[in-house]
């Protein structure tokens, strides 16, 4: 927890006009159930399903590497104008609903006060912790973007060069560090669609059993799925990256990341100490969650997370 903490301090000194008002507890007067009822909403969805984990960290992701953690990803399209919904890295985005019922519950509780891109934050940090994963404190503060364009998206795909990721990262100021923990972080529990890495199909590095049984589940029709990490595919936890260690990586840039000079240590470092993954993971989560967020009078507090407060 230091080391969350001291790195909540770093940023606020990198940026302190947006990241000074984020705070740990920031709705505890204004509504003091905020971070419990996201937790219970969590809880019973993950009950059902606890695949939303992986769902609700691609959505994280996909929500801050756009212009910043602003829940620009929630809007809808409406006829005439399309959002970043609409692009083909967020079609198969899901976990909306979980969303929308946390918002639900607070507006009733706490009318206009809670953000959408705070309930995102608090969401997905709950269901890494029900996963498994660490359990970590996170600033709140946030309010909600204005805009949501498709033209603004530029997700990095699973075939993407770990020089090309690592130049995305440092973008959004992420390191090197950073960008190996949230990718192998989100993939321990996520799963891809055969179309996804048929190119690791055809790499005779990959290990051989894994490779044949693959290439079984992708002849069945319809773009079978698999789970990324073999080992453990429900819980937040480093059993991927000994997958990757061991040429057991199934998508491209999971694989890449354990080849390269620049992140092949890292990967070897996370592999051997869960212990490790989990105190990094905890902080690259805490520190993706602040990029560019917008606070104070900025943006607007949305009443509906999938609309715009005047309708737009």
């Amino acid at each position: 927890m230091r080391s969350i903490t001291a790195l909540f301090f770093i940023f606020c000194f990198v940026a302190p006009s947006a990241l000074a008002q984020l705070r740990q507890g920031f709705y505890g007067r204004s509504c003091p159930r905020a971070e419990s009822i996201v937790a219970n909403v969590v809880a019973s969805r993950f009950r059902r399903d606890r695949t939303i984990t992986a769902a609700l960290l691609r959505m994280q992701f996909h929500d801050c590497f756009v212009r910043g953690c602003d829940a620009s990803l929630l809007i809808d399209p409406r006829p005439g104008r399309q959002s970043e919904k609409s692009t083909g890295p967020n079609a198969s985005v899901r976990g909306y609903e979980i969303i929308d019922e946390a918002k639900r519950q607070l507006e009733a509780a706490c009318p206009r006060t809670v953000s959408c891109a705070d309930i995102v934050t608090l969401a997905t940090r709950d269901s890494v912790a029900l996963a498994g994963g660490p359990r970590f404190s996170v600033p709140t503060g946030r309010r909600d973007g204005l805009r949501s364009n498709p033209g603004d998206v530029n997700l990095p795909g699973p075939t993407i060069p770990v020089s090309a990721s690592i130049q995305l990262f440092a973008a959004q100021g992420m390191n090197t560090n950073d960008m190996v923990t949230l990718i192998g972080g989100g993939h321990s529990v996520g799963v891809a669609h055969c179309s996804l890495f048929r190119d690791r199909l055809a790499d005779p590095a990959m290990d051989r059993s894994l490779n044949a049984r693959l290439r079984n589940t992708c002849r069945a029709p319809n773009d079978p799925s698999v789970f990324l990490d073999q080992r453990t595919p429900f819980t937040v936890d480093n059993a991927i990256y000994g997958e990757i260690r061991s040429q057991r990586g199934i998508l491209r840039i999971d694989q890449n990341l354990g080849l390269s000079g620049s992140t092949r240590g890292i990967v070897s470092s996370f592999a051997s100490s869960n212990t490790l993954f989990r105190q990094r993971f905890a902080q690259a989560m805490v520190k993706m969650g602040t990029i560019r967020v917008l606070t104070g009078r900025s943006g607007e507090i949305r009443r509906n997370c999938r609309v715009f407060n005047n309708g737009r």
